[in-house]
């Protein structure tokens, strides 16, 4: 039988974690997520991040601006954001309004206090396999990968999806373990040719049940990061019925989504313990 990777089960060992390093600390780390608007998700996901963290005893505030609020102004809080000695980690919950470049905020905020892990500088040290900031989906799916014992050394693995938040990030982590890598997208010639070849297999394109059987390898590890509503049901990239086809999987809901919180409060506390050290 496939092992089901549960990503709430590796989230609760890693918030045991870090209750143990908060305890040893001698200054409680501070997390600031600003919202614009009340989008539904945004609304929830913001709420989520904040709940979780003050039941760490993070300090953490929601900002909730309007959703007319300029960039200008957007740009502006930041500003003090950065240069608030006592915030650690500050997040501006994507996506923005039209009218505000997410890229101009994304390099607003201080690669120090980048807990989401997606300023340039954070990027390129990634990259350059440098200590850093490590976006927190992509971090993790490699964390859930080790707690279940899944070797990437010399391994293929295929990532459909070359997002910068997921694809792109996770191939330079995947790399950093020594599996070869390969980034598929909607270019990709004969896809499912691709797909077969994947020793561990990432969807990540936000197109319910897009990985059909046919295209998953035998024994493959399987990672969907995606997530969708399909009348009742929360359904990921990957149709179920491949799971059968696999040697382990994460399951949609309960098995990426977990970590993506999680990660960002680790990413919290790494940043404040850098900050303050």
């Amino acid at each position: 039988m496939p092992t089901e990777m549960r990503g709430h089960v590796v989230a609760r060992a890693l918030y045991d974690e870090l209750r143990q390093v908060l305890a040893g600390l001698s200054y409680v780390p501070a997390l600031r997520v600003v919202r614009l608007g009340n989008d539904p998700a945004s609304v929830s996901y913001t709420r989520l991040k904040d709940k979780r963290a003050r039941e760490l005893g993070m300090d953490s505030k929601v900002i909730a601006l309007p959703e007319e609020t300029s960039e200008a102004e957007l740009l502006g809080l930041i500003a003090e954001l950065n240069e608030d000695d006592g915030v650690d980690g500050i997040l501006v919950q994507l996506p923005l309004p039209a009218h505000v470049d997410e890229g101009r905020v994304i390099e607003a905020i201080s690669p120090a206090k980048d807990v989401d892990g997606f300023h340039p500088y954070n990027v390129g040290r990634l990259w350059a396999g440098q200590e850093t900031l490590e976006p927190c989906t992509p971090a993790g799916i490699i964390r859930i990968l080790d707690h279940y014992g899944v070797d990437l050394e010399g391994r293929e693995a295929v990532i459909v999806g070359r997002s910068n938040i997921v694809g792109k990030p996770l191939a330079s982590l995947l790399l950093r373990r020594n599996a070869t890598v390969t980034v598929a997208h909607s270019r990709t010639r004969d896809l499912a040719e691709v797909t077969r070849r994947a020793e561990v297999l990432v969807a990540a394109v936000g197109r319910p049940r897009f990985i059909t059987p046919e295209m998953v390898r035998e024994g493959a590890v399987l990672i969907d990061v995606g997530i969708s509503r399909v009348g009742e049901d929360l359904v990921g990239d990957i149709d179920p019925a491949a799971h059968g086809k696999s040697s382990a999987y994460t399951p949609v809901p309960g098995g990426v989504g977990p970590m993506t919180v999680a990660m960002l409060l680790a990413n919290t506390v790494k940043a404040a313990r850098h900050r303050r050290r």
